[in-house]
């Protein structure tokens, strides 16, 4: 059995294993290579399919994907919307090599996948959407969450997934605790889809709650 916590180590050492699938939404319909050590191996996950099935327009300018995996959020913001860079940052540097692919493949040449650190600090977002790790744990992934929903521009919001089993509402309780506005704009199969409204508050200046 392969563990789950390969899929956010920077270099999995489970042999590889390819396969792929195609996602088929309302709108668009593209092929993905998966691969093991990386989320999701053989399968659109559901709480991934959910999140694109319920997000609105896409904006244009400066979006991230936090957890890309394999591309299946990044890629279909990209195609849904030319006129937007889509950052697909993801430490996995299998799940990163697995996207640059399958953006070239889908023709999606504004996703730019990279390592966190890659993305230039200057760089506010439109847009931050993520099916996020939870797996990390609590500390961590409140750190992560926090490190992108701050580099928000003004009235700009983040969407996020995330398993109703696995915090998703306690999630939403420390985020409005943090003084964002959360609204739960679609739930199905355990899933809560979440909209995160950024603080107006000076960003990164340390005082994170836990």
């Amino acid at each position: 059995m392969v563990s789950q916590d390969h899929y956010f180590t920077p270099d999995p050492k489970v042999a590889s294993r390819p396969r792929t699938i195609r996602v088929t939404l309302p709108d668009l319909s593209f092929e993905l290579d998966t691969d093991r050590g990386v989320f999701a191996h053989g399968h659109l996950d559901f709480g991934t399919d959910l999140l694109l099935r319920s997000v609105p327009a896409v904006p244009p300018g400066e979006l991230v994907d936090v957890g890309c995996g394999y591309g299946a959020i990044a890629i279909t913001l990209a195609l849904r919307n030319p006129d937007a860079r889509v950052w697909a940052v993801d430490v996995n540097r299998r799940a990163l090599d697995l996207c640059a692919r399958n953006a070239e493949r889908a023709g999606a040449r504004n996703v730019v996948p990279a390592e966190p650190g890659a993305v230039p600090e200057r760089i506010r977002f439109a847009a931050v959407y993520s099916n996020p790790p939870v797996r990390l744990g609590k500390p961590a992934l409140h750190e992560l969450l926090l490190t992108w929903i701050e580099r928000l521009e003004p009235d700009a919001v983040a969407t996020l997934v995330v398993q109703r089993h696995l915090g998703a509402d306690s999630l939403a309780a420390w985020l409005t605790d943090l003084g964002h506005r959360v609204e739960r704009v679609r739930s199905k199969g355990g899933y809560r889809v979440l909209e995160v409204h950024a603080t107006d508050g000076s960003p990164h200046d340390g005082s994170r709650v836990r």
